[in-house]
């Protein structure tokens, strides 16, 4: 359990669900895990606590990564506390569905600052600290090439993590520095089962159209950041990795 032992992680949004997840698996491979959150305080003090309570290294800090300054902040605090950045994943995401006819700017400033704005200001701020064999993951989804009906600015913006994700592969690849992005499709997670998800119709259809039969659990997920995060993946860059059980 020490494929990332000395390494330093950042994980966005990790307070709860595909974030908190990650954070755990990150730091029982031997990673010091800075577990950002933007609202719940009691969320990341809570993953940190789960970190600490099994010997691994954490600590909680907030930030708004659609803040220039608070992006920022979150990777000064990975510096001052542990040295050094090997690790970043822009797990930071909102979604909110409706049809055409309810667009509005807000809702579109909305999503799209915190999915992609915040994601190009974090990894600005981190890129600097980052050097050879480092990873960035981003975490997208398979909204992008199903293109759902009622989810044109989600799905956009998950679109557009496709695109940055191929971009700074690229561009960062001269520095060794690998991007990949995480495709997940639906996973159960508290704001799924905050918005009656779990146990509908909706859920059945998407089970329908899985072809492993099930939807996927945080871990399932989790277990793919690490080894994107790890050396096994040292080969591994500017892949859309779909997670979704074979949902297409």
């Amino acid at each position: 359990m020490n494929k990332l032992k000395g390494k330093v992680a950042v994980v966005t949004g990790a307070s709860k669900g595909i974030g908190a997840a990650i954070a755990k698996s990150l730091a029982a491979e031997g990673a010091s895990v800075v577990v950002n959150y933007a609202s719940s305080k009691s969320g990341a003090d809570a993953v940190v606590s789960a970190i600490t309570a099994t010997g691994g290294k954490a600590i909680a800090v907030h930030g708004n990564v659609s803040k220039r300054a608070e992006a920022q902040g979150i990777i000064d605090a990975a510096i001052k506390s542990f040295g050094h950045l090997d690790i970043l994943v822009n797990n930071s995401g909102v979604y909110e569905f409706s049809p055409i006819e309810s667009f509005t700017e807000d809702h579109y400033n909305k999503i799209f600052n915190v999915n992609v704005l915040g994601l190009l200001l974090t990894t600005q701020a981190a890129v600097e600290h980052l050097g050879e064999g480092a990873s960035i993951i981003n975490i997208g989804s398979v909204v992008s090439s199903l293109t759902p009906p009622n989810s044109a600015v989600y799905t956009a913006t998950k679109g557009a993590v496709d695109a940055i994700t191929g971009v700074l592969a690229k561009e960062l690849g001269a520095k060794k520095i690998r991007v990949n992005s995480i495709n997940p499709g639906m996973v159960e997670t508290e704001g799924v089962q905050t918005m009656g998800l779990i146990g509908s119709d909706f859920e059945k259809g998407i089970v329908a159209q899985t072809p492993l039969g099930r939807v996927g659990q945080v871990d399932d997920i989790a277990s793919v950041a690490t080894f994107l995060a790890s050396n096994d993946s040292k080969w591994i860059t500017g892949e859309l990795v779909r997670t979704g059980g074979g949902l297409r």
